[in-house]
């Protein structure tokens, strides 16, 4: 009961925290018998409360940094999650001893149970998948071989469009499962480093399928900025065909980038992207450009929406706000790295909340009387969401403005701009042509591009930008 309950408290945070989690080949998860999960690591904790909120099986035990345990009220979090604290060898050498911990992750196993592994180690922010540890393998093939357990390893990978961003977007996506089955149990008996080896390999690749990677941060801007240049103007991506797409770029890239029309390609792109830092513009603006009047229009609509909305909002505004600026603030200063700035914020935020969601109904019923506190206590959801509806609307109120002075004032370079972007997409697309698998369905043809209308199979409403 604790558990569930966490578990949906869990789900509501990140829900709130990112503005759309998108979950892709659920079905690859079995609906009973022992899992291990197994994924990458690019936001800290998060990375764990996603996947047990939305996996869809429970418990799922998950192993986490031995670490973590020494703050008190995240360790009894962890400890009501069912989480398995681990040494890490990097921090402790001879004295990691994991034996306890591998027993409980037999156990859960040998009952059929859900277990959840990062096998790279550590949280990190590189823009590929760091090298697999084995010991998701050997766990695997020990529960299977010494307890009898029919396991199946889940890969799974994990894509934030901006991991530490309030109101970002998430992709959890689930491979097909990996049996442990009677060939690898054999090949485990006769050669088990070997076997260990190989699985771990597989793995990799599989997690690798469901991720984004790439050899470097500036291959990986590159390969951004060719995609929403190849895309339909009116495509609309969710972050599942964002990742897909990407993903076939960089695959595709990574044969051919050698080649002299690919580097020259690149060059171009990568000054066109340069111009467009320098002038302070998005790409997108250029795809999308809009008349006076209807760029008015926006704003007068998001205008009247923050109005209308704002006396509703203020009381959440008071709160959110100054918590907002703890969490940012406690983000920046005590992050070790990009990867668990999202955790902190949340460590930070929710606590805060969650005291003032009980401390304020309180302070109205002893000042004005019960009736008071229940409405408090009915009002204050109420307004935290429309304050972060206001807020939402008021920063793209923000952006249509400033967006529409900068077009103003740059139309110059604008109009250049937009020429040489054209050449780029008729560029983009015939290297498409020309370089794409054509073993592979495409996401986009020929008709797509001249259709305004075109959203990939399985899309839904969000700004690719």
């Amino acid at each position: 009961m604790l558990y569930r309950g966490l578990v949906r408290f869990l789900s509501l945070v990140a829900s709130t925290f990112y503005r759309r989690i998108e979950v892709v080949g659920l079905e690859n998860v079995p609906p009973r018998g022992a899992v291990i999960f197994a994924g990458n690591h690019p936001n800290a904790l998060i990375d764990g409360l996603l996947l047990i909120s939305l996996a869809e099986r429970s418990p799922i035990h998950f192993l986490g940094n031995a670490t973590l345990w020494r703050f008190p009220i995240l360790s009894r979090l962890l400890e009501a999650l069912g989480a398995i604290p681990v040494l890490r060898r990097e921090e402790h050498g001879s004295d990691a001893d994991n034996r306890g911990a591998f027993e409980r992750v037999d156990d859960v196993l040998a009952s059929g149970g859900c277990v959840a592994i990062f096998p790279e180690g550590i949280s990190h922010t590189d823009s590929r998948l760091a090298t697999l540890k084995t010991g998701t393998a050997r766990m695997a093939l020990h529960a299977a071989a010494h307890r009898d357990a029919e396991v199946a390893i889940v890969p799974f990978g994990l894509t934030y469009l901006d991991r530490h961003r309030f109101r970002s977007q998430v992709l959890l996506h689930f491979a097909a499962p990996m049996p442990v089955d009677e060939a690898r149990l054999k090949a485990y008996e006769s050669d088990e480093m070997e076997t260990v080896r190989q699985l771990t390999a597989e793995l990799g690749e599989r997690i690798s399928r469901v991720t984004l990677s790439a050899p470097d941060w500036s291959t990986l801007r590159f390969i951004h900025a060719a995609r929403r240049l190849y895309k339909p103007i009116s495509a609309i991506l969710t972050p599942a065909s964002y990742v897909d797409l990407s993903r076939r770029f960089v695959e595709r890239y990574a044969l051919f980038a050698e080649e002299p029309d690919m580097q020259r390609l690149r060059t171009e792109i990568e000054e066109y992207q340069a111009q467009l830092d320098v002038l302070g513009l998005k790409d997108y603006q250029l795809s999308h450009l809009v008349s006076a009047s209807i760029a008015m229009k926006r704003i007068i609509w998001r205008t009247t929406l923050v109005t209308v909305l704002f006396p509703l909002a203020l009381p959440g505004a008071s709160i959110l706000l100054p918590t907002a600026w703890l969490a940012a603030t406690v983000g920046s200063r005590f992050s070790y790295d990009i990867d668990d700035i999202a955790t902190l914020k949340l460590v930070t935020a929710v606590p805060v909340l969650l005291s003032t969601y009980v401390l304020v109904p309180i302070m109205a019923g002893i000042g004005f009387g019960w009736v008071w506190a229940i409405v408090a206590l009915l009002l204050l959801p109420a307004s935290f969401f429309a304050t972060l509806f206001v807020f939402e609307k008021q920063a793209q109120l923000l952006i249509s403005i400033r967006s529409l002075f900068r077009l103003a004032r740059l139309s110059g370079d604008i109009e250049a701009l937009v020429a040489r972007r054209e050449t780029l997409v008729i560029a983009v697309r015939t290297a498409v042509d020309h370089y794409a698998d054509p073993t592979i369905r495409r996401i986009f043809d020929a008709r797509d591009f001249s259709d305004p209308k075109v959203v990939p199979t399985g899309s839904a409403s969000t700004t690719d930008s």
